[in-house]
């Protein structure tokens, strides 16, 4: 694929959920303007708390080591908030400085008349997360390339299916299997699904079962902690543990719905896809609740996931954790 950035740009705008592109991408290109210009000197600004005039004055002041400036502006969703900043980057769009270079790059981003004005001096790139597919493929080539080890299709399909998605995470965990087998001889550094396993958390699947145990317990503090683990510690995504909820309040209002109209437990269990240790805690979860409460439980699980995926959640781990909290007491009050 051929490289989305050469040295003739002048301004640049990274942004997307993906961190570890936008990392590369600049690391490729500050190396473009390096083979260009020879040495470049980089400055690094928080577009939280900088001045525009501050950053002006850095791009249109000649450097006196180097023949080449790139201007680094991180957090720049909020460094263009205003309306003057914005119009100011317009206007510098249009004539940009050709002894620097300015990047923005920044997790969130609102497309503009900016965006328009830059792609004419230089680019503006998306990066967010690959599919499963392309993740996995990825992972292949990423883990010789840059770890000296081999990964194949089975273990590169277990490595995304418990971590998800993001590269920066997955390269981490191909990074600790390259420690793990930097002692084994070149043609032996084979990581099996087996070694994924024994090396790398939980899969999602298990992530899930986790958040779910938690709120059929009963015990509202026991959920908030789990949830709060899975996020901090475990580092599971967010969007995964709403879905477990979800899945969790579908599957109780199917039960609860199911044993009202007399339904033995074995075909209940059949019918709603219950397996394993999950079988009876959520068939009896389901009678405490009732069909009513279980009804009402799920369509605001609907809600909170609509609302999510809209931005309307806010804080999406505190709003999780309240979520859990009331699920669980509700349970915990049907049992007294």
């Amino acid at each position: 694929m051929a490289e989305p950035t050469n040295s003739s740009m002048r301004f640049v705008i990274l942004h997307g959920k993906d961190s570890f592109q936008i990392v590369e991408r600049l690391q490729r290109f500050q190396k473009l303007l390096g083979e260009q210009f020879g040495e470049v000197s980089r400055f690094d600004f928080d577009g939280g708390s900088v001045q525009m005039v501050d950053v002006f004055d850095e791009l249109r002041t000649f450097g006196l080591l180097a023949t080449h400036k790139l201007i680094v502006v991180d957090k720049a969703d909020q460094f263009v908030a205003s309306e003057e900043r914005r119009r100011a980057l317009e206007r510098y769009a249009e004539e940009p400085m050709e002894h620097a270079t300015l990047v923005l790059r920044s997790e969130s981003w609102r497309p503009g008349n900016l965006d328009k004005l830059v792609a004419k001096v230089g680019a503006v790139l998306k990066c967010e997360p690959p599919d499963a597919g392309h993740a996995m493929s990825w992972c292949s080539m990423r883990a010789e390339k840059a770890h000296g080890i081999e990964l194949d299709g089975k273990a590169a399909e277990a490595l995304v299916d418990r971590v998800g998605n993001d590269l920066a995470r997955l390269d981490t965990e191909l990074a600790k299997y390259g420690a793990y087998l930097a002692t084994e001889p070149a043609g032996k550094r084979h990581v099996t699904r087996e070694l994924v396993s024994m090396l790398t958390g939980q899969s999602r699947e298990e992530a899930a079962w986790e958040v779910q145990e938690s709120v059929l317990g009963g015990r509202p503090a026991d959920a908030v902690r789990k949830v709060r683990e899975l996020v901090e510690i475990s580092q599971a995504p967010e969007q995964l543990i709403l879905w477990s909820l979800v899945d969790l309040a579908r599957k109780l209002h199917d039960c609860a719905r199911m044993l009202a109209d007399g339904s033995p437990d074995a075909a209940v269990a059949r019918q709603a896809k219950l397996w394993g240790a999950s079988t009876a805690p959520t068939l009896k979860a389901a009678r405490v609740l009732g069909a009513t409460r279980a009804a009402r439980i799920f369509a605001e699980a609907v809600d909170l996931d609509r609302r999510s995926k809209s931005g309307l959640a806010g804080e999406l781990p505190r709003t999780l954790e309240a979520f859990v909290s009331s699920f669980s007491a509700q349970l915990a009050s049907g049992r007294r």
